[in-house]
């Protein structure tokens, strides 16, 4: 399995920069599954320099940004010839205030990842997650240091989809809804909030009680209020099924969220792509259920 990765500056600067606060939680993890790295330059320079994944075959490294090594990720998310030009998704832990993190590039690589039902992990805490899923399904033993983004009783999920995916969203609600229901708060965007609510009725949720609080619709704000909760640590993981064929007016109100996101980096998890949902899905069932 290989991951492209890149992280903007703010992210490799200093000892305890989240690039490396990651590795340290996870670089176990990473080695047991004998994870690829395919770092652009920098960011791999900062690793090697920190004396992270020392020995480790599996990373390798790519030309600077301005080189095109971001944009050789993009190709290569998409797939090129041979195993070895193949990624199975992309890292890239991203600073909301770099101007970087906002360049065609960046932006072409999660559309792609998106696109091709890849992972596109982008913060601290969804790179944790990814790895310890990844292990979950190895079979490998759970890792203790993770059982804080396994707390569901204490956290809140986010539920949010574009209108041509709102029928993968309630598909996957249904699926795997005794784990969803595990979260002590759901919250979701206006008409993906109500047929959540009415799912949830049809299942036995008691009547008129709602399984997920209802937000405005996207258009009329519903990000920026859950954008809110993201930014106060009140909301902990978002499921976000994006339709990255459609321009939408509220782009910026999308964005904003995103932004949130990775402003908390360790504290929020982002999955937004409905075949990696329901991978982690079948992890933390497992895991859970295992405990």
């Amino acid at each position: 399995m290989r991951l492209g990765l890149a992280a903007n500056r703010l992210h490799h600067q200093g000892k305890d920069a989240a690039l490396f606060r990651w590795l340290r939680a996870s670089e176990a993890g990473i080695r047991e599954l004998q994870l690829g790295l395919h770092a652009v330059g920098r960011t791999h320079e900062a690793i090697v320099r920190a004396g992270l994944l020392a020995g480790h075959a599996g990373l390798k490294r790519y030309p600077f940004g301005r080189e095109g090594g971001l944009m050789k990720l993009v190709a290569e998310v998409v797939g090129l010839e041979g195993a070895e030009r193949t990624l199975d998704g992309a890292i890239y832990l991203i600073d909301p205030v770099d101007p970087s993190s906002i360049f065609p590039e960046a932006i072409a690589l999660k559309r792609q990842c998106v696109i091709h039902g890849k992972p596109f992990i982008s913060t601290v805490a969804s790179a944790r997650d990814w790895v310890e899923m990844e292990r979950i399904h190895a079979a490998l033993p759970s890792d203790r240091g993770a059982d804080d983004l396994y707390a569901l009783p204490r956290q809140t999920l986010a539920l949010i989809a574009h209108d041509a995916m709102k029928p993968q969203m309630l598909a996957f609600a249904s699926e795997h809804f005794d784990l969803l229901s595990r979260f002590a708060e759901r919250v979701a965007t206006g008409t993906t909030g109500q047929r959540l609510n009415e799912l949830a009725w049809s299942r036995g949720w008691p009547q008129g009680e709602p399984w997920v609080h209802r937000y405005q619709s996207g258009p009329m704000g519903g990000d920026a209020q859950i954008a809110d909760r993201v930014l106060e640590r009140r909301c902990h993981r978002a499921i976000f099924f994006e339709d990255p064929h459609v321009a939408r007016q509220h782009e910026a109100d999308i964005q904003l969220l995103e932004r949130a996101v990775t402003t908390v980096t360790d504290n929020a998890v982002c999955i937004t792509s409905p075949a990696i949902a329901a991978r982690w899905a079948q992890a933390a069932a497992r895991r859970l259920d295992a405990a």
